[in-house]
């Protein structure tokens, strides 16, 4: 197996070309970390012979660079996280149809695009983590509250920018409407304990440092710092809890990572043959206990780490409405103010 990552070398396109004319190879470009996704590729390597070739990048390049390829791109595979990311990609037209795979069957349909362009491989739910002793869960069990004046300066969350943010305005404007979520969007600006900055972990970090009393976040961030070893992260762990929102109204925030078959994809019998096998319960079994995210697949079950918090209600919105919504979100983050 050959990885590359986005711009390390010239000549990548040019040698990956003219491995995907023969037989027994398959072309991935992966907005996903190598760690988080090169396992289960040398595992489909082991039990099927067909080659993995893995280019890794962030989502917008690749989406980029797809369409710069166009049909002489030798990307077989797009992978990449968020609904809002896979909807970009289909609206640049870089992605064929799936339309009949088996393997679309096994999954929920509000977790598969409408025209088979793109399918989700796991899921993950954006929630609330607190400080213990700190603030009372009850406060924040909802999304709305997340912007009540009761939690003024003790928030903690990521900038405007991030596109698991916009996801989540995706779904309220969605539930909402957009003047509703605009004034959600002014209230999350007047709760935070201090100006985005950093990731989901950072985040959770800054809970446990006494920085806020509670932040949002998604669910697998707090699954590593659950799982590690390191001291530092257990003293995180045992300052933090989690709380599911919305289990009395729409459900709790659902978003995933996902893949599709590129539009010109040369080895496309070998293409379908990798998603079908990111979709098995082998497959689903390690992105549940190895990134502690929740398998697509009905039947799967959650990680051990993530199974102490007990089943929660999911929002049934359809993915590619956050995807759909990214611009109207984007824009009403920007009238709110944040950053």
């Amino acid at each position: 197996m050959k990885t590359l990552i986005l711009g390390a070398a010239v000549s990548a396109s040019l040698a990956i070309t003219s491995l995907a004319q023969a037989a027994g190879v398959v072309n991935v470009y992966s907005a996903r970390k190598e760690a988080l996704i090169l396992p289960l590729l040398e595992q489909f390597e082991t039990d099927t012979g067909i080659e993995v070739q893995l280019i890794t990048g962030k989502a917008d390049e690749l989406v980029t660079r797809l369409r710069t390829e166009g049909v002489a791109s030798p990307a077989d595979v797009f992978v990449t996280v968020d609904a809002g990311r896979a909807v970009r990609a289909k609206e640049a037209g870089v992605l064929g149809s799936m339309q009949g795979a088996d393997f679309l069957a096994q999954v929920p349909g509000q977790y598969v695009d409408a025209d088979g362009q793109w399918v989700a491989l796991s899921l993950r739910a954006r929630v609330m983590f607190y400080a213990k002793g700190q603030i009372n869960p009850a406060d924040i069990d909802t999304y709305a509250e997340v912007a009540d004046p009761k939690n003024q300066g003790k928030l903690c969350i990521r900038s405007s920018g991030n596109i698991y943010n916009q996801s989540l305005m995706g779904a309220l404007i969605e539930h909402n409407g957009e003047s509703d979520a605009l004034s959600w969007a002014q209230g999350v600006v007047a709760n935070m304990a201090r100006n985005p900055a950093g990731g989901d972990t950072d985040q959770i970090r800054a809970v446990a440092a006494g920085v806020c009393d509670f932040a949002v976040a998604n669910t697998y961030y707090f699954g590593r710092l659950l799982a590690s070893d390191k001291p530092e992260d257990k003293a995180v762990v045992e300052k933090v809890d989690l709380v599911w929102p919305d289990q009395q109204g729409n459900g709790t925030h659902i978003n995933a990572s996902m893949a599709g078959i590129t539009k010109y994809a040369p080895n496309r019998d070998n293409a379908e043959k990798l998603i079908a096998y990111l979709l098995s319960e082998d497959a689903q079994r390690f992105y549940a206990e190895i990134n502690h995210e929740f398998p697509v697949i009905d039947g799967v079950a959650a990680s051990l780490t993530m199974q102490k918090f007990g089943e929660f209600k999911r929002d049934a919105l359809p993915l590619e409405t956050l995807g759909v919504n990214n611009a109207r979100a984007v824009k009403t983050m920007d009238q709110a103010g944040w950053k």
